[in-house]
């Protein structure tokens, strides 16, 4: 009804360590919602032509028509969240970031789009579960990125980056 009104534009943006169930629940939670008007945008590391850019180039380019309602899986927070732990950036950099943010999430807001903004928790013991099941699952092997063993090293770090990217960007039009 939404898409065929164009009555609303509704974002939802999901963020979670790997493993934390983002995909699940896109799958579980909107597998009968009717597509026309849905769109998900999983937001993985950027290209090379993304990250030629400014990091809102390729978040801004999937900006919501009306009558659209998008999930980001993933979204702008990757793009201070990684080069932070990473150290790829300074906390001058990353606090200009989290402005910009806030600004953008602002600025979407004043043209009609709602947001919604969940954080999928889950302990590192749950994701050491979770990652061994995508080793020994044949199913799940297409799951398996070695990458996400190293991301492990840096559990700490991201697990303090993402509660200062709440902290720092939560507001009144998108907590």
């Amino acid at each position: 009804m939404n898409y065929a009104q164009r009555a609303h534009r509704i974002l939802l943006i999901l963020q979670g360590m790997d493993t934390s169930g983002k995909d699940g629940m896109v799958r579980g939670v909107f597998h009968e919602v009717n597509p026309l008007g849905l769109r998900v945008v999983p937001f993985k590391a950027p290209s090379e032509t993304e990250a030629a850019h400014d990091f809102f180039w390729r978040v801004h380019s999937q900006v919501l028509a009306a009558g659209e309602f998008a999930i980001f899986n993933r979204s702008q927070y990757e793009d201070v969240l990684v080069p932070r732990v990473l150290k790829q950036i300074d906390q001058d950099a990353w606090e200009c970031r989290y402005r910009q943010i806030r600004d953008f999430e602002a600025m979407l807001a004043k043209n009609g789009t709602t947001i919604v903004k969940c954080f999928l928790h889950i302990s590192k013991d749950e994701q050491k579960v979770r990652l061994q099941a995508h080793v020994d699952n044949p199913e799940k092997h297409r799951k398996f990125d070695p990458s996400d063993l190293d991301a492990r090293k840096f559990w700490d770090k991201y697990r303090l980056s993402y509660e200062d990217a709440l902290g720092a960007t939560s507001t009144d039009i998108a907590p």
